[in-house]
C-alpha cells in the first residue's frame, strides 16, 4: 500500500511540474507589435544589459512625472507655473519604431500641446485644460502602444 501512495505522489510532482503553456492576451489589430516593443538593451563592460530609452520615452516618462505633478497642483489651488518648454521635442523626439510618427500621432500631439499651452495661458480653467490633455494622450495610446494606459488614467482629475 505504501508503494501505491509513493508511486502516486511521485506521479502527481512530475505531472505538476510540466509546464503548460498559457493563452496570450490578443493585443488590439491597431497597436502595432513595433509600438509596444520590448526596449532596446545596451550592455555594459562588465557584460549586464541595460534598458535604453528612446528619446520619446524619455520625454512621456518625463511628461507623466511634470504632468502629475501639476496634478496635485491644480488640485492644491496652488500656480500652475509655466509651460514646459521641453514638451515640443514631441514633434521631434526620435522613437522606437519611426514609421509610427505618423499623421495620427501628429495630431495628438498636436493636440496635447496646444492643451497644455491652454492650461498655462487660462489657468483659472486648469482643471478641464490639463483633462484634455489627458484625453489626447488617452486616445492616442489607444490607437498606438497601449502600455501606459492604466497610468495615464489615473492622472484625470474628477
Amino acid at each position: 500500500m505504501k508503494q501505491i501512495i509513493l508511486s502516486f505522489l511521485v506521479g502527481m510532482a512530475l505531472l505538476s511540474c510540466q509546464q503548460k503553456e498559457t493563452p496570450k492576451a490578443e493585443k488590439k489589430d491597431t497597436i502595432t507589435k513595433e509600438a509596444c516593443e520590448k526596449p532596446k538593451t545596451v550592455k555594459d563592460e562588465d557584460g549586464f544589459e541595460m534598458y535604453q530609452m528612446t528619446e520619446m520615452a524619455a520625454l512621456m516618462e518625463q511628461m507623466y512625472v511634470d504632468n502629475k505633478r501639476l496634478r496635485e497642483r491644480i488640485i492644491k489651488g496652488e500656480s500652475v507655473g509655466s509651460f514646459p518648454e521641453h514638451y515640443l521635442k514631441i514633434h521631434t523626439a526620435a522613437m522606437t519604431d519611426p514609421s509610427e510618427n505618423d499623421a495620427f500621432f501628429k495630431a495628438r500631439a498636436k493636440a496635447y500641446i496646444e492643451a497644455q499651452k491652454q492650461l498655462y495661458a487660462d489657468p483659472k480653467n486648469a482643471k478641464a485644460h490639463f483633462n484634455a490633455g489627458i484625453d489626447a494622450c488617452v486616445q492616442c495610446h489607444e490607437q498606438k502602444c497601449g502600455g501606459p494606459l492604466v497610468r495615464i488614467k489615473k492622472l484625470y482629475i474628477p
